[in-house]
């Protein structure tokens, strides 16, 4: 009986090992939400798993709220850090909440802590043998009165984009994608790939909302989407094993 518990054992340990782990870092546009059943909003990497084979499982690691300062300083990515193997990826998403300037706690300078953040990321990934993905922030819905998209994000797109370039990190522009799909809705159907309802539209919410940032999960799924239609462009070797996981 124990010979055969032993193998067992062995298989499941075997089969373990041969799961290759996507973590997912970043804020409230990628996290995960409390009552997915009934809540409306969802993350774009809370519904990332379905477009890939069971050999991959998502770690969805983002958390409403954090800027690279405050990630690292609660040491969630130090919890990350430990548990990396080779052959992982990380996926690497933000920026909404580093642009916090009212909040020490939060807020860096694009050019200098910003962007140290990102590197420590990139670098701490690749000492365990995982390969790091960057992308730019996703588009916040902030059309002006002429129906015209508006960036939201500053510098932070731009220096996200010269650590990829300057790493050799595989990079997805999911600013540029997401700034194509909230104008592909145009002002006013955009609307269906964010948050707004009016009083009473929907049980989960008791009063008006109205949120050009965070996801329903129409918007969620699309960006799901692109994301993954990027990962099958990208050139890079080290991502040819995430692409062949892909449905």
């Amino acid at each position: 009986m124990k010979y055969y518990f032993l193998i067992f054992s062995l298989i499941s340990i075997s089969l373990t090992a041969q799961k290759t782990i996507i973590y997912t870092i970043g804020d409230s546009t990628m996290a995960n939400k409390k009552d997915s059943d009934k809540n409306p909003e969802h993350g774009w990497a809370q519904v990332l798993q379905p477009f890939f084979k069971d050999n991959v499982v998502i770690e969805n690691k983002a958390v409403n709220g954090r800027s690279t300062k405050s990630f690292i300083n609660e040491k969630r990515w130090d919890s990350i850090y430990k548990k990396l193997q080779k052959g992982d990826y990380v996926f690497i998403e933000f920026g909404h909440n580093d642009e916090k300037t009212a909040d020490s706690t939060r807020y860096t300078n694009p050019h200098t802590s910003y962007r140290y953040n990102l590197i420590k990321f990139v670098k701490e990934s690749r000492q365990k043998g995982a390969v790091p993905i960057l992308l730019t922030s996703i588009a916040r819905r902030n059309f002006n009165d002429k129906g015209v998209l508006i960036g939201t994000h500053g510098e932070y797109p731009l220096e996200t984009r010269l650590v990829a370039q300057e790493y050799k990190v595989p990079f997805i522009d999911l600013e540029y994608y997401t700034e194509m799909l909230e104008q592909s809705y145009g002002p006013e159907k955009s609307m269906q790939l964010h948050l707004h309802f009016k009083k009473g539209e929907h049980p989960y919410y008791s009063e008006d909302k109205a949120d050009d940032t965070h996801l329903s999960k129409k918007g969620a799924t699309e960006i799901a989407q692109i994301v993954v239609r990027q990962i099958k462009l990208l050139e890079d070797p080290s991502v040819e094993k995430l692409k062949k996981s892909i449905k």
